[in-house]
């Protein structure tokens, strides 16, 4: 059709037909623009139908709506025991593998979750299938939102962002991992919101179960929301100021009326206070962190428990953009008050090198200074990792 409005056109621009057929093709080129408009009317309807029905459909609205994701890391360890009879630690394993997988219900509901697999599998030797994350987030006004279900307490620096290409080191530090601890997800609901330069957090939420058999450790009071107890709950406040383009000054603060869940009458309350720094000017960053907890009760004063405090300092600069170098002192201590020498330090040097921006390969050397009747690991780290 199109070809034959064209060499009507065509020779009615030079004359060729002469009156009578200039008449006539004139007639004929108006019949079939007509015809094509109403031919082009239904083309355009069917496909509006079309896209209705494709947009009202449960599948094609999940594919547009679901997000999938996850992230990894593979660690070789290659650490010399400096303790007489002690073991050494010569091993490599897949550390983790997550999967994200997210859900948009509306522009104002979304669903969020992390599934966690540990050392590749699940066996008499260890390993773990875990939960780190399972809620829904509802978008309240602007900059105000809440999360109901498994969060990450809002707490640290690594806490809530922890995936290898966003940090140095192959294994993370040992602050965030035995004081604070990471990672921490509890069951609660949270009120997340910003004015400003200055964000604010809080949540209610399930909390810790420590025992006199584990000398009141806070890391081994996480129950992971696997039927967990809920005699006592927790409160956690955390306020992060970003004012200074590269700076972010955060303190954190959790409340727990019972750390043991009733369990022991010799402990109570808990307390932890949690402050840190984030600086980047250029190629050069410094991360600084500090927490403490304080436990009431004489069952952790007579294990010196009653503290458990550690920081760290950590510089890096990045020599080019893919690669970069960093250096971190640490120290942290579970029963600051026991009498005896009880606190770990650790330093560690190495490199980060991004040959993609979501792959990261490591390298790092640490040194240990451990209490006695602790193993003291000094050696080499090598992992990869990446997030997607």
């Amino acid at each position: 059709m199109y070809s034959r409005i064209v060499i009507s056109a065509v020779l009615l621009a030079f004359g060729l037909s002469g009156p009578a057929s200039a008449a006539d093709s004139t007639e004929m080129l108006k019949k079939e623009v007509s015809a094509l408009k109403r031919q082009n009317k239904l083309i355009l309807d069917r496909l509006e139908a079309v896209m209705d029905v494709a947009e009202k459909s449960p599948s094609r609205k999940g594919a547009s709506h679901t997000r999938l994701g996850g992230y990894g890391e593979l660690h070789l360890n290659q650490l010399d025991n400096n303790r007489v009879g002690g073991s050494d630690k010569n091993e490599i394993d897949l550390h983790r593998l997550i999967v994200f997988l997210g859900h948009d219900f509306s522009k104002d509901i979304r669903f969020w979750s992390e599934i966690e697999i540990e050392h590749t599998k699940v066996d008499d030797e260890g390993g773990e299938v875990a939960i780190e994350q399972a809620y829904i987030e509802f978008d309240l006004a602007e900059n105000l939102l809440a999360r109901a279900g498994v969060v990450l307490v809002p707490v640290g620096i690594m806490n809530e962002t922890h995936e290898p290409p966003t940090f140095y080191g192959v294994e993370r530090n040992n602050v965030e991992k035995n004081i604070i601890p990471t990672t921490w997800r509890e069951a609660g609901v949270s009120i997340n919101g910003r004015s400003g330069a200055l964000a604010y957090d809080v949540m209610l939420h399930s909390g810790l179960e420590t025992s006199a058999a584990d000398n009141y450790a806070i890391r081994d009071g996480r129950q992971s929301v696997r039927k967990a107890p809920a005699d006592d709950f927790a409160l956690t406040a955390r306020v992060k100021w970003t004012g200074i383009a590269g700076l972010e000054l955060s303190a954190a603060i959790q409340q727990q009326a019972d750390i043991t869940q009733g369990n022991d009458a010799t402990a109570g309350s808990a307390t932890l206070l949690e402050t840190h720094l984030a600086w980047q000017t250029g190629p050069f960053t410094l991360r600084a962190l500090y927490a403490s907890w304080s436990l009431d009760g004489e069952g952790p004063a007579a294990v010196g428990a009653d503290e458990q405090t550690g920081w760290y300092v950590e510089p890096s600069y990045k020599i080019s953009p893919k690669f970069g170098v960093f250096a971190r002192l640490s120290n942290w201590d579970n029963t600051v008050n026991s009498g005896a020498d009880s606190e770990t330090s650790q330093t560690d040097v190495g490199f980060n090198y991004w040959p993609h921006g979501d792959v990261v390969i490591k390298f790092d050397y640490q040194t240990q200074d451990a209490p006695e009747g602790s193993d003291e690991y000094d050696g080499i780290n090598l992992g990869i990792g990446y997030q997607f």
